[in-house]
């Protein structure tokens, strides 16, 4: 799992307990200090149990978390959900075909799926 802290300083929060600092985006180089805006990225690995981030999903329903990252250990399928739903990024539209196909009811009722 990944999960951003966005900042205007450079320096990273200890604000992650669980996760362990990954890495650090500059997002926007304004000239000016007061502007610029750093996304801190933080990493855990869990091993998968059904229910393991129930609560996690709970947070992000009720605005409480945003921009978590769910992926596989090599990071080539993605799962981010948020407030309203989820995007889903797999390897090859052969597997992309399967996944829609296999859940249909995660998808809108727009004519498009999206």
């Amino acid at each position: 799992m990944i999960t951003p802290h966005w900042a205007t300083e450079a320096e990273v929060p200890p604000i992650q307990p669980d996760a362990g600092y990954w890495q650090s985006l500059l997002v926007e180089d304004d000239p000016d200090p007061q502007f610029r805006t750093y996304c801190h990225l933080f990493a855990d690995r869990r091993p998968w149990q059904r229910g393991c981030i129930d609560e996690l999903f709970r947070e992000i329903a009720d605005y409480k978390v945003a921009g978590l990252l769910i992926t596989d250990t090599r990071m080539r399928r993605i799962y981010h959900p948020y407030d309203g739903g989820a995007d889903v990024f797999l390897t090859t539209p052969q597997e992309r075909d399967r996944t829609r196909d296999r859940h249909t009811d995660w998808l809108s009722n727009h004519l498009s799926g999206l």
